[in-house]
């Protein structure tokens, strides 16, 4: 029974402290102790999370905004409603990562790498994907309002819906 008690405890405390601010450190530290996978609703807001192993992170409504996710490893990562507004991602490995309905507005994903993942729905307003690679990627109904794809490398992406006014360096 005690054992119960401290294993609910245990996961209650991991829960909760995804809703206060985080920083680094404290997400090394979850990454370590292997309870990093949970993150729904975490304020990781301007924290610089670059080059971490992220990889099957559960990121769901996290507040990213400004955060430095440069070189990380966000591969299998559910980002889905994630706030990235702002986010430098530039050289970040997205395999099989979903971002479906993330703000991604002014984020930078230059030189990024993403296949077989999603970003349906996403605003990718003035986004920079400058030379980042998309491949098998669904970016149906997504904005990509003045977003730069100069260099960028698309194959096999379903853009059905998307709004690519203004868009630069992207040619149907």
């Amino acid at each position: 029974m005690i054992k119960k008690i401290i294993i609910i405890s245990l996961l209650f405390f991991t829960l909760v402290s995804c809703n206060r601010d985080l920083t680094r450190e404290d997400v090394i530290k979850l990454i370590e102790s292997d309870k990093y996978k949970y993150l729904k609703g975490a304020d990781l807001e301007g924290v610089d999370l670059s080059t971490l192993d992220l990889s099957g992170a559960y990121l769901w409504e996290a507040n990213l905004r400004g955060a430095d996710l440069s070189g990380a490893d966000l591969g299998y990562a559910g980002l889905i409603k994630a706030n990235l507004r702002e986010a430098n991602l530039m050289g970040a490995y997205l395999n099989k990562a979903f971002l479906s309905d993330a703000d991604l507005r002014g984020a930078d994903l230059s030189y990024a790498f993403l296949s077989d993942g999603s970003l349906y729905g996403a605003n990718l307003t003035g986004a920079n994907l400058t030379g980042a690679t998309l491949t098998n990627v669904n970016l149906t109904g997504a904005n990509l309002t003045g977003a730069n794809l100069t260099g960028a490398t698309l194959t096999n992406v379903n853009l059905t819906g998307a709004n690519l006014t203004g868009v630069i360096g992207y040619k149907r």
